[in-house]
C-alpha cells in the first residue's frame, strides 16, 4: 500500500507541477499577446493617420547615468554644497560660474602653453 500511496503522490506532485507551468507559460504568452497587439495598435493608427511609425522604448538611458554616484564620495558631496553656498554667493553679486567646473581652482600641475593654429 505504501508504494501506491508514493507512486500516487509523486504523480500528483508531477501534474501539479506541470498544470502550474502551464498556467504559467499561457500567462506570460497572454501578458505578449497584449503588448504585441497595443503595438500593432499604435502602429496602424499611425499609419492612418500619416504620423511616423515611433518604436515603443524605455526612453532615454544613460549607461554613464548609475556610475556617476558609485565614484562620489561623502567629501565630494560636501564639496559640492559648499560651491553650492558659493554660487549662490556668485548670483547675488552678478558673476556667473556656468561653465566652470567644480574645483577648477585648485589644480596646480597643469602648464598652459600657447595654441598653435596650422
Amino acid at each position: 500500500m505504501n508504494d501506491f500511496a508514493t507512486t500516487a503522490t509523486r504523480w500528483a506532485v508531477r501534474i501539479v507541477l506541470m498544470l502550474v507551468g502551464l498556467v504559467f507559460f499561457l500567462c506570460l504568452m497572454a501578458v505578449a499577446c497584449l503588448i504585441a497587439l497595443a503595438w500593432g495598435g499604435r502602429a496602424l493608427w499611425a499609419r492612418l493617420t500619416g504620423q511616423p511609425i515611433v518604436p515603443m522604448s524605455m526612453g532615454a538611458m544613460s549607461p554613464f547615468a548609475g556610475w556617476q554616484t558609485v565614484y562620489r564620495s561623502g567629501s565630494e558631496w560636501m564639496a559640492q554644497s559648499s560651491s553650492n553656498a558659493q554660487t549662490k554667493d556668485d548670483a547675488r553679486e552678478g558673476r556667473s560660474r556656468r561653465g566652470v567646473l567644480p574645483g577648477a581652482g585648485d589644480v596646480t600641475d597643469v602648464q598652459p602653453r600657447e595654441v598653435h593654429e596650422s
